[in-house]
């Protein structure tokens, strides 16, 4: 749930304003999950300050939050067409499509947004789309990495460029903020690319029915299972509202391959089972996603029988692991087959954020005076500030959600910024 604050000269500038989903709640009614976002309650008692609102991509952490939050800060939104796409589809169902301004941005292009000069730099990530940005002001310029990787064979959009990024170092970069989600692994990630090629591997020699769960996000998860049911000879089918809209708004936008057609849902109960690959939500046991409805045998489009296969392309959320292992046991007490990461060497599922050889590569290309890791608990942040010291950035700032830090003209960090009310700005 990322909300990012920049100040300068008075005024703010907010990157990233998303949800996340609390613990789910047992009651004695139904089982239900909070929606829950960061506290904006130190900018909105201001927002005549704040200038601007800067989305870095579509995934529900970085957006998911502008609908229930926006009446507090009635600002313009900046950001590229594919989020703008999913953005509308969210404020729609809101009420304030016709309410919210949103500024459409394009790669390299920059805007002055209040005292910041803002520049959107495009990289790879598991979504189309994601850019980081440059924020620019007299006191010194920030690099905010927004969720990326490097990515130079993506199934959606162009590779990683690396000078773009090389080329900062000559720009004097005060700060690099930066994902640390994938700190702790050591190594480089796998591309998108070696993930198609493990799902081809795993389905190819499948006789039976194929069911995969994705996040619905992962636009470019859709189109490698499609490019697999065509060279499997299955239709490729997705059961979910979620995945729907994804693929809407892919062509909407025009990042959906033409050349690669979808059944109906409704139809591929008819077909014989070796030509069955479906994609399914609910990869992380949500009791109403459509995993879960197979697995208690009430879905009305798909029903699955012994041999069957269902496969999990994608991690298994910390905290989720009970939810999904129930589902797993009861797919199994059906003699349905499932197959996890952890259960193969095939790449059936690579993440979208940098392990350390990355985050290494990309403080040596950008030479920051100070890393502040962001995006990931305590240990993440830790280890993301090894690395950056051991690349020779100067100083690394590791602090908890709500510390804001005085970047210039001295350093500072001030704990707990956002509840005590304290404002520290760049000067």
């Amino acid at each position: 749930m990322n909300m990012n604050l920049y100040g300068h000269d008075g005024q703010w500038l907010m990157v990233d304003c998303g949800v996340s989903f609390n613990e789910p709640l047992l009651s004695q009614d139904a089982l239900t999950s909070e929606v829950v976002s960061a506290d904006p309650s130190f900018i909105s008692e201001q927002k005549e300050r704040l200038a601007g609102m800067v989305i870095t991509h579509a995934h529900e952490d970085h957006v998911g939050a502008v609908p229930y939050l926006w009446r507090r800060f009635k600002c313009p939104v900046y950001t590229t067409r594919f989020t703008a796409e999913v953005l509308r589809r969210k404020l729609a169902q809101a009420g304030l499509e016709q309410d919210v301004p949103i500024i459409i941005v394009e790669d390299s292009e920059s805007k002055r947004i209040g005292s910041f000069q803002v520049t959107w730099l495009a990289l790879t990530h598991s979504m189309p789309d994601a850019f980081s940005v440059t924020i620019d002001t007299p006191a010194g310029r920030v690099f905010h990495t927004g969720d990326w990787k490097i990515d130079k064979q993506p199934v959606v959009g162009e590779g990683f460029v690396a000078s773009r990024f090389s080329a900062l170092a000559k720009q004097n970069v005060l700060a690099m903020v930066c994902d640390s989600t994938n700190a702790l692994q050591a190594g480089h990630s796998l591309s998108e690319s070696d993930c198609y090629q493990g799902l081809l591997a795993a389905i190819k020699e499948e006789k039976n029915r194929v069911v995969v769960g994705c996040f619905s996000s992962n636009l470019a998860r859709l189109v490698s299972l499609g490019r697999v049911a065509q060279e499997t000879g299955r239709y490729l089918a997705l059961i979910g509202r979620s995945l729907l809209n994804m693929v809407s708004i892919a062509r909407a936008t025009g990042h959906w391959p033409e050349d690669l057609p979808l059944i109906d849902a409704a139809h591929i109960g008819y077909l014989p089972r070796e030509e069955v690959l479906a994609v399914a939500t609910g990869s992380q046991g949500e009791p109403r996603a459509t995993l879960n409805r197979l697995a208690a045998n009430n879905c009305f489009d798909l029903t699955l029988e012994a041999g069957d296969l269902v496969l999990f392309s994608a991690m298994m959320i910390p905290g989720n692991e009970n939810d999904i292992m129930r589902l797993v046991s009861q797919f199994k007490g059906q003699k349905i087959r499932t197959l996890q990461q952890q259960d193969t060497d095939l790449p059936i599922h690579v993440s979208g954020h940098p392990y350390q050889d990355e985050l290494r590569q990309l403080y040596s290309w950008v030479q920051p005076e100070i890393a502040i890791p962001v995006h990931g608990e305590a240990a993440h942040l830790a280890a993301n500030a090894e690395v950056a010291k051991a690349s020779h950035v100067p100083r690394q700032l590791v602090g908890k959600n709500g510390d804001l830090y005085q970047l210039a003209p001295n350093v500072t960090v001030i704990r707990q910024a956002v509840k005590t009310g304290r404002i520290a700005l760049l000067r």
